[in-house]
């Protein structure tokens, strides 16, 4: 697909990296599908939507223009969808597919598919898959989400006609170190995108030392401030607030390995003052729940675990939630939550998901994924980042004593996610612009 401004310098000829990547990937497409194949199976997914791996559909194509959303797992996927119902309402003709990699997005985003949108598991980046994907789905436009930037989906669905954006792009430093070492397929790459909207400038900035055309490349917002609240099992939050009896609470979220002991530790201390405090904890990883039972265990805590069906009582002193989709209720259930990611140098995780529920937010100093959201965060009072244990259990116990303070705390998160709202109408009209949807195909 012949482009115009090129500022890369490639011309239209794929690299010879991407000619070996593009064989190599044919070679080896039979062992990576049996390993994602037996992931999925795990999960229980049916042999028929496993196929679409292969690139082959499990679901009708409906009549009229598509455009397609690729995200790689849970919080891409559900960053988007917000998104995918506004654009539905501005391109009524529209038909949108959105395609994820593992089977927990693909179930969550089955319970919140906007209208007109069917979900598939993403093709491996081979040549046979992605054509037979193509063909069948045959995308007027596609949109990658973050930091999907596969070799053989952009050029097979360039060369298809389709118009692509990089949406909410966010790379990490290793990532774009590892592009700049081979900057002509970098920049052949970039330059099959119509449009690349990032979170912040730095990673602007990135995208141009990676070979980007300048004239594509725009600074946005992070898109996760516009996502729909989390689901609330209403069943659920009043069966743990007449559990709870009245006890104080507290959420450690998204937690990873190295976090746990930190956090129990500032647990412990604030037992000394709040005797009767719960922590509920929440791993990022449920698989881990085993690990962090016994870590739970071996820190002398009396506990309840989630997945085992085990009832918060009154001497319970550690609620650990290891099960997924439920974060939402959670959020609503607690008014003071620690996101993790942020004591180990991971970068964060998501703060407009407990901000949109109410929640004052606690953050370590690692947030780097979300550095344009968590500065203005902080700065209006919504957010105090800590720098280790005691400054968590400080924080805690202050906005546990001092109502007021913590009732401001999370008037402000809340606002600050409501004053994010209006760029969803901005992203839908550039990418309707940058995609060409209405005059195309309106």
């Amino acid at each position: 697909m012949p482009r115009s401004g090129d500022g890369s310098g490639t011309g239209d000829a794929p690299t010879l990296l991407l000619h070996l990547y593009r064989v190599l990937t044919s070679l080896i497409v039979p062992f990576v599908y049996r390993s994602v194949s037996r992931k999925l199976k795990r999960h229980g997914v049916p042999a028929l939507r496993i196929h679409e791996r292969l690139g082959n559909a499990s679901a009708p194509r409906a009549p009229g223009p598509l455009v397609w959303f690729h995200a790689a797992s849970v919080g891409e996927s559900l960053s988007v969808l917000t998104l995918i119902t506004r654009m539905g309402e501005r391109l009524p003709r529209h038909e949108f597919l959105i395609t994820s990699g593992t089977a927990t997005s693909a179930d969550l985003i089955a319970k919140r598919l906007p209208p007109r949108t069917r979900h598939q598991f993403a093709p491996l980046d081979a040549t046979g898959p992605v054509r037979r994907f193509l063909d069948y789905w045959r995308p007027v436009a596609g949109v990658f989400v973050e930091s999907e930037i596969w070799p053989l989906m952009l050029t097979d669905g360039c060369a298809s006609g389709a118009r692509l954006a990089l949406l909410n792009a966010r790379l990490s430093a290793r990532s774009v170190a590892s592009w700049q070492k081979r900057p002509k397929t970098a920049a052949f790459l970039l330059d099959r995108f119509n449009l690349m909207l990032t979170q912040n400038q730095p990673m602007a900035d990135n995208l141009l030392a990676m070979g980007a055309d300048r004239g594509r490349v725009q600074v946005g917002s992070n898109l996760k401030a516009t996502s729909a609240p989390l689901p609330v099992e209403q069943a659920t939050l009043s069966d743990m607030r007449a559990a709870l009896a009245g006890r104080p609470l507290w959420v450690a979220s998204s937690t990873h390995p190295g976090e746990e002991a930190v956090i129990l530790a500032a647990h412990r201390a604030l037992l000394e003052t709040f005797p009767d405090l719960v922590l509920l904890l929440v791993p990022r990883h449920p698989e881990r729940g085993d690990e962090v039972a016994e870590m739970i265990k071996e820190a002398g805590f009396t506990q309840a675990r989630r997945s085992t069906g085990e009832d918060l009582v009154a001497d319970t002193q550690v609620y650990l939630a290891d099960t997924l989709g439920e974060t939402g209720t959670w959020y609503a259930l607690s008014p003071v939550v620690f996101m993790g990611a942020s004591f180990e140098p991971i970068g964060g995780h998501n703060p407009f998901e407990p901000a949109q529920s109410g929640a004052a937010i606690i953050t370590g100093p690692h947030v780097a994924n979300f550095a344009e959201t968590y500065a203005p965060l902080i700065a209006c009072g919504g957010a105090v980042e800590v720098a280790d244990g005691a400054q968590l259990a400080q924080t805690v116990g202050r906005w546990l004593t001092d109502a007021d303070a913590l009732n401001t705390a999370r008037a402000a998160a809340q606002n600050f996610v409501f004053s994010q709202q209006a760029v969803l109408d901005q992203v839908v009209e550039i990418l309707c612009a940058a995609l060409d949807l209405d005059a195309a195909h309106g």
